[in-house]
């Protein structure tokens, strides 16, 4: 279950969850521009593809499911997890940014 190793379909299970979670997140925090969702879809992806595995895993153990899952699903639900988890967190701190940035400071 926790092999890894780099296999073609999980490759493209992780891409498919990544690419999930980033289109998910759509729906709970709407970019503003083009610019705004094009660096947090890529960031999304990024983060689905390099924190999927420990995500799901971590998951997995949490949810006792590590003997019922097998390792397409648990880095399809770590990918998307993570992708999902990066976009959002990097929405909030765009706004942070923008509505505390440019207050002077006193």
């Amino acid at each position: 279950m926790t092999d890894f190793s780099p296999d073609t379909n999980l490759w493209g299970v992780r891409v498919l969850g990544a690419v999930a979670g980033s289109a998910i997140s759509l729906v709970y925090l709407l970019p503003k521009g083009r610019r705004e969702a094009a660096s947090r879809f890529l960031t999304g992806v990024a983060g689905g593809m390099i924190f999927g595995p420990p995500t799901g895993l971590w998951m997995a153990r949490k949810l006792d499911l590590v003997g019922g899952l097998s390792s397409a699903e648990v880095l399809l639900a770590g990918s998307a997890a993570a992708s999902l988890f990066a976009w959002w967190g990097l929405g909030v701190l765009a706004r942070l940014a923008e509505r505390f940035g440019d207050r002077p400071r006193g």
